[in-house]
């Protein structure tokens, strides 16, 4: 089981485990992190998972895909580092990532 640090808006943390593969949507899900919805169940199709990426996990989390990018743009809030956590999946590599969530809406 790998770590991941939900950190809301108000600086309030959440630090949960996740087995390899799971997205980090789901594991927000599964242990009620406030500010992760997941409308669309993770099928990139309603940006209600949005979260940043801390700097130094962004390489680690790999690369927004296409279809990604195009929901993230116009998203409220959207910044550099913002991606839809259903689809990031979790690995070893991934072990203490940090995943702030924007304010919400």
């Amino acid at each position: 089981m790998s770590k991941i640090i939900f950190i809301e808006h108000d600086g309030s943390q959440h630090i949960v485990e996740a087995e390899s593969g799971e997205s980090l949507m789901q594991c927000a899900l599964n242990h009620r992190v406030p500010g992760i919805v997941g409308d669309c169940g993770g099928c990139c199709s309603c940006g209600t998972c949005h979260g940043y990426i801390d700097t130094h996990w962004q390489l680690a989390a790999g690369e927004q895909s296409d279809d990604e990018r195009l929901m993230l743009d116009g998203a409220d809030h959207e910044q550099p580092n913002s991606r839809l956590t259903c689809q990031i999946r979790m690995s070893p590599a991934l072990d203490g990532i940090i995943v702030r969530l924007p304010p919400p809406l």
